[in-house]
């Protein structure tokens, strides 16, 4: 656990130096993949691919449909398929549904209601921040819910 300090709760080595803590390594700084379950992996596609427009990386019938992004990755899962019996990897899966935030420009906010509303996409939420940053949220066909922001919704006087 971070403190404000900018050391590790429990060390006393700074986040950046992780000598002390007999292991030398920088912070953490991107996500390189998220997940997001779906029922209907054909409807799952369809949407991001025709709605959303992201590159569709990899694909197995039942199982999977995974989307390249710049620096990360999206991958989708049947959840029926993600138990450890169908592969060698942990047991990974939820319940309910999840949230993405899509990194947008701000001058592109018509521009995706738009898109949306041409798809048959309903926004669910247009919501302003304290900023003046705006956000779009919307579902997924599986219910997930789906946000488009600039990343200026992280500035200091935006967080919790």
């Amino acid at each position: 656990m971070l403190r404000s300090s900018g050391m590790l709760a429990g060390c006393d080595c700074h986040v950046m130096f992780f000598a002390k803590c007999k292991a030398v390594m920088k912070p953490l700084s991107h996500i390189i993949e998220t997940c997001l379950y779906v029922d209907d992996l054909a409807a799952a596609e369809h949407f991001y691919s025709e709605v959303l427009g992201l590159e569709l990386f990899s694909k197995e019938a039942g199982k999977f449909v995974f989307y390249k992004m710049t620096e990360a990755m999206l991958l989708i899962f049947d959840p029926r398929a993600s138990d450890g019996a169908a592969h060698e990897l942990p047991d990974h899966g939820a319940t309910g549904p999840g949230h993405i935030c899509f990194r947008m420009d701000d001058a592109e906010f018509p521009a995706w209601r738009e898109q949306l509303a041409k798809h048959g996409v309903a926004v669910e939420m247009e919501f302003t921040w304290p900023n003046g940053a705006r956000s779009l949220y919307f579902r997924d066909p599986a219910g997930n819910s789906l946000e488009l922001a600039p990343w200026r919704i992280w500035d200091a006087e935006n967080a919790p």
